[in-house]
């Protein structure tokens, strides 16, 4: 997370709705000799405690039985140019938004596995409507139970949920507004979604 305080103001409530929108994110634990990352998507809570994911078998993470895990999860971001601010003595920057989920990443029984898979394909098929929704009852018997041999379910139990959101809210606002109406022209991800951020902190 960024020292700056001014972009850490946000509330976890924030985090989290941002987090449950993007439902993908980076699962890093702690390894020797160095951390290992899967990319996941996941599935948080109704009440904001948890994230459902699930693994490839030979994913060396599966094998590591409960473990303390983060999930990172990037919004989008982009350079910003000191030009943009129409103002004097200011440096190039790199603006983003990045959400952490930090706690114990737990494997879920073998049973909870066709749950998990129902509620995460339901969750986003939904956002695909009026598409009618993928369900698992499309898949013959044979390739549903290959598939569910391959993967596990796991559970990642929140202790902390923090973020940046690092969006020029340490400039003056009009200089800020400025440098969000150009952000636009530069590169990056996403970068309207950005620039609309910036002008809304």
């Amino acid at each position: 997370m960024h020292p700056n305080p001014a972009f850490r103001s946000e509330t976890a409530q924030r985090h989290l709705a941002f987090a449950r929108e993007r439902a993908f994110g980076s699962l890093t634990v702690s390894a020797d000799p160095l951390p290992l990352l899967s990319h996941v998507p996941f599935l948080i809570s109704d009440d904001g405690t948890s994230a459902d994911l699930h693994l490839v078998r030979s994913n060396p993470i599966a094998r590591m039985g409960e473990t303390k895990a983060v999930i990172m999860v990037a919004g989008p971001d982009g350079y910003v140019s000191p030009d943009w601010y129409e103002t004097d003595d200011q440096v190039p920057t790199w603006n983003y938004v990045a959400v952490e989920l930090q706690g114990v990443l737990t494997p879920l029984p073998p049973e909870m596995l066709r749950d998990t898979l129902d509620r995460q394909s339901a969750a986003f098929e939904q956002r695909l409507a009026p598409k009618p929704p993928w369900t698992m009852a499309k898949m013959t018997p044979d390739a549903m139970a290959r598939m569910m041999r391959q993967i596990v379910p796991f559970r990642l139990h929140f202790e902390t949920i923090d973020g940046t959101w690092k969006l020029n809210q340490n400039k003056p606002d009009e200089v800020r507004l400025k440098a969000a109406d150009r952000v636009e022209a530069g590169f990056g991800q996403d970068l309207s979604a950005l620039a609309k951020l910036m002008k809304e902190d």
